[in-house]
């Protein structure tokens, strides 16, 4: 049976809030304690950082995917289980969700917002069926969860949109998720 793997995006930075690092760190132990491989932007930085090291000291396989210009700036994991280094963001992208089963989205910054907004526009077209879980930690999704309910009502998009992603409240309830996603 192939190994499941679970893409998270998250921050190359630790956020305000110290729950942003302990569910980062939460997932990656997750991961681990259920033989999921994290993939992920291979940053040793921020929440990033944190899902890896705690995948790693938890015995999980890690796959990290980082574009040249950023193996300085995020800091490059280099001692994962597989570390892909590529040309381009838009390669880096593709390869974390070829690479795939479902995706988590923790707290993050306008890396995360892109990375979601692409994979919730490649379901919308049809291009995929994985599935989206986004942990709402402390509520933090909670501005861009209203701003998808004002896109729905404008019609600017369907309410389909809403179905394409699942809400969490932390990375227990994303395990649970991923548990009914990935059996």
């Amino acid at each position: 049976m192939r190994l499941k793997s679970v893409c998270v995006y998250c921050g190359s930075r630790p956020g305000a809030d110290p729950a942003y690092l302990a569910d980062a760190t939460a997932l990656g132990n997750v991961l681990a304690a259920e033989g999921w491989r994290l993939v992920y932007g291979a940053g040793d930085v921020g929440l990033m950082g944190a899902v890896a090291r705690a995948a790693q000291q938890a015995g999980g396989e890690t796959f990290g995917v980082i574009p040249q210009h950023l193996v300085a700036w995020e800091v490059g994991k280099t001692d994962l289980t597989s570390y892909v280094v590529t040309e381009t963001m838009h390669e880096r992208k593709k390869v974390m969700f070829m690479n795939c089963d479902a995706v988590v989205v923790l707290p993050g910054g306008a890396g995360s917002l892109d990375e979601l907004f692409e994979v919730l526009t490649w379901r919308q077209l049809g291009l995929h069926k994985k599935p989206v879980f986004l942990v709402n930690t402390n509520g933090y999704w909670d501005p861009l969860l209203a701003l998808l309910q004002h896109v729905t009502g404008q019609g600017f998009a369907d309410e389909s949109l809403h179905g394409y992603y699942e809400t969490v409240p932390d990375a227990a309830a994303a395990r649970d998720a991923l548990r009914r996603a990935l059996s």
